[in-house]
């Protein structure tokens, strides 16, 4: 299959990062190549110690569209897969500022994906210091990722479920095989060591209650204590 640009959007707390990261891993497991992009938001949060004011928002949204379109990457054979878009930032700034005009800039970058993957609402709401607002914006954010997409014609597919279940329903959406138990077995392997600390974690505190991260943090515990 040809490579992709892949958009992954939603509300806070959905598990965008935990998704992009884990599309990443079972993609370079079948031998592909694979550009992820991280979402800017999160890493100015961090070094600014605060959310970012309406002034601010654009700035943000052009950083994350030149993280997602970087000087020669990625290459016709690699596939692309973004952490959130400058749409999110768009659909922010709308919702906490009342400012729509980082919409044309926002869908104009968005229409370079060749599909968007959409989080669903079905995962808990878990809190993230300064990075999430509370679970009651997460029904006007994904009305509104809805409402931006629709209205520009743009293609989206909605991945729900839990774990392995969210994984495969986007690797489905991707027109991808699912993982089989074999494969599902190699890579949770792979976090396993993760978290015995041969290497580091990727998914940003993922909020999916069954997800490997936690799974396996509990095993390493149990193990460590008998």
């Amino acid at each position: 299959m040809k490579p992709l640009r892949v958009a992954v959007v939603g509300a806070e707390s959905t598990g965008k990062s935990w998704l992009t990261q884990t599309l990443a891993g079972v993609l370079r497991a079948r031998g592909q190549a694979v550009h992820t992009v991280d979402e800017v938001l999160r890493h100015w949060c961090d070094r600014a110690g605060r959310t970012p004011q309406r002034h601010e928002q654009m700035a943000i949204a052009q950083q994350q569209a030149l993280a997602a379109c970087p000087p020669g990457q990625p290459t016709p054979e690699s596939w692309l897969l973004s952490d959130t878009t400058p749409l999110m930032t768009a659909i922010y700034s709308h919702l906490l500022f009342e400012d729509e005009s980082l919409y044309p800039m926002a869908l104009a970058h968005q229409a370079l994906y060749d599909i968007t993957l959409v989080t669903g609402l079905d995962l808990p709401w878990v809190a993230d210091g300064l990075q999430r607002d509370g679970p009651q914006v997460r029904g006007p954010v994904d009305t509104l990722v809805r409402q931006a997409l629709e209205r520009s014609g743009m293609a989206y597919r909605v991945v729900y479920g839990q774990g392995p279940r969210r994984l495969n329903n986007a690797l489905v959406a991707l027109g991808l095989e699912g993982e089989d138990a074999a494969a599902q077995e190699v890579r949770e392997q792979g976090q396993f060591a993760i978290n015995q600390g041969r290497s580091v974690w990727q998914c940003n505190d993922c909020s999916d209650p069954g997800c490997e991260h936690t799974l396996f943090t509990r095993l390493v515990k149990q193990r460590s204590a008998s």
